[in-house]
């Protein structure tokens, strides 16, 4: 099916949930770029009111150095009128019915008006709480596809989920849509997502009456989601969230075109407006920047295992580009796998060699100014390994520690406290990215392939080929990550 993306956008209003996150902002970024003819975007956030939601949306999203291509092809009064032209705000929250738009004119217009949803809100949180969980990832999707239904011109529905709600399968992993009935723990009982619904409000219920603290009921909502996705077979619970989202969405589509995107881990900017743009530090980001500090001396990693890694400007464009064909569809319920792991892997000890040339070439500076000198990190392949350097190389001195603060008592500060605090961390975090680091799987991307070649090349072109690229064959990743990827991470996260 030949199609163009740029005049597919004109005249289409799109809402777009989780508008504030890394993701949609880079969406909602090249929309109004490539598209300024777009009749509206209803931006959803969580704000108390809709100009409370227009403050949030400025700081949050428009003044961030992302929109700067846009700033300098159209000047600042041109973009602050698009925004004001183009830009709804509204103050919502996906995991309330109608977002909780209390505003019942806005809320008939925009049901009136919308021609696409585009559910990106999500809380990514490995060990986020249950009920948080549930609300948003689960639930919240939901409400989205709800929402969708009442909306009388809507086309489709483009979903946003994550590659990894496959849980901790190895292989070659298909595009296809969850079947819920096929969802069995180990004991043979099928998963019911109401009943995970009742049995956390239960759980809930007890510790309020018990009056527990926040802090003791936010620890026991962790623990029960990271024990419900165990039971089922994810490795934690925003997986297990995202994937029963995915179920429920599948399940009372009714005639609704669906399009599910899957992304894998995703970085900063490849191309588009700028190379290297990125916001915080995002999965393997944290440990290459812990690397480049000198503070990460070993890490649980198995070196040939894949790192998925795809750019944000990417799976914009893979977006977009399934909106176009698949808008108005009769049946659709298409799940695309958005990554690199299949057409052009690269592994985790690549990544750690590229870190290691990166960061003695070019070293991070220390607080007082000193250049600091990284060395090879000590790689460990199994969590069983990982547990006994642990022992060996701090467990055993702790022990010491600890003796010394018993016979000194009067010593200053407590050292042993401090530091096991801090070895519990290590192993906390290692335990939540266990999963990813030891990953087997590859993620088949046919139907991502067969969208990227159907897609007619846009009449307007950029110097790098199409203007909606999202073929990770043309990465090559020592240049991404060496001129891109991490000098994007040190001025975009580290120098604010």
């Amino acid at each position: 099916m030949e199609f163009n993306c740029v005049q597919f956008l004109q005249n289409k209003t799109i809402l777009v949930t989780g508008a504030t996150g890394f993701l949609a902002k880079v969406f909602v970024e090249k929309i109004l770029r490539v598209q300024p003819n777009v009749k509206k975007l209803y931006l959803v956030v969580r704000a108390s009111d809709s100009e409370a939601a227009m403050k949030r949306l400025r700081a949050e999203v428009f003044e961030k150095d992302l929109f700067k291509v846009l700033r300098e092809n159209i000047g600042e009064e041109n973009l602050n009128t698009l925004f004001s032209e183009k830009v709804v705000p509204v103050a919502g929250d996906i995991s309330t019915d109608c977002f909780g738009v209390k505003d019942s004119n806005l809320r008939e217009r925009m049901q009136k008006e919308i021609d696409i949803v585009v559910n990106v809100a999500a809380t990514t949180n490995f060990d986020e709480r249950y009920d948080v969980g549930l609300g948003i990832n689960t639930f919240g999707a939901l409400n989205v596809l709800n929402f969708a239904k009442k909306c009388v011109k809507a086309q489709l529905l483009l979903h946003v989920s994550t590659a990894y709600v496959c849980g901790e399968k190895s292989g070659l992993l298909r595009e296809k849509p969850f079947a819920m009935e096929e969802i069995r723990n180990e004991a043979g009982h099928q998963l019911d997502i109401n009943f995970e619904m009742e049995l956390m409000k239960k759980r809930l219920k007890e510790l309020h009456d018990q009056d527990c603290s926040d802090e003791d009921i936010t620890l026991s909502m962790k623990e029960l989601g990271m024990e419900r996705a165990k039971l089922h077979g994810w490795p934690n619970t925003y997986v297990f969230t995202k994937s029963m989202g995915e179920m429920l969405i599948g399940n009372h589509r009714e005639s609704l075109p669906l399009v599910i995107i899957r992304p894998t881990m995703i970085t900063s900017t490849l191309s588009e407006p700028f190379p290297g743009w990125i916001e915080g530090l995002r999965t393997v980001d944290s440990v290459i920047v812990a690397y480049g500090k000198g503070v990460l001396k070993c890490f649980l990693v198995d070196v040939n295992s894949v790192c998925d890694m795809i750019p944000v400007d990417m799976v914009a464009n893979a977006m977009i580009t399934a909106t176009a064909t698949h808008a108005g569809g009769s049946g659709v319920h298409m799940v695309y796998h958005v990554g690199s792991s299949h057409q052009n892997p690269v592994t985790f000890g690549e990544i750690h060699e590229i870190s290691v040339r990166y960061f003695t070439k070019s070293p991070l500076r220390s607080r007082n100014g000193s250049l600091i000198a990284v060395s090879k990190v000590r790689l460990i392949s199994t969590m069983a390994l990982f547990s006994l350097y642990m022992t060996l190389r701090f467990k055993l001195p702790l022990q010491l520690l600890k003796l010394i603060d018993i016979i000194y008592p009067w010593r200053s500060g407590d050292k042993y406290g401090d530091k096991n605090r801090k070895i519990n961390m290590v192993m906390r975090l290692v335990e939540l990215y266990e999963p990813y680091v030891l990953f087997k799987g590859i993620f088949d991307d046919r139907n991502t392939k067969s969208l990227c070649a159907n897609q007619k090349e846009d009449e307007t072109k950029t110097s790098k080929g199409s203007m909606f690229d999202f073929d990770p064959k043309g990465i090559n990743w020592g240049d991404y990550l060496t001129s891109v990827h991490i000098p994007g991470l040190i001025t975009h996260v580290l120098k604010k």
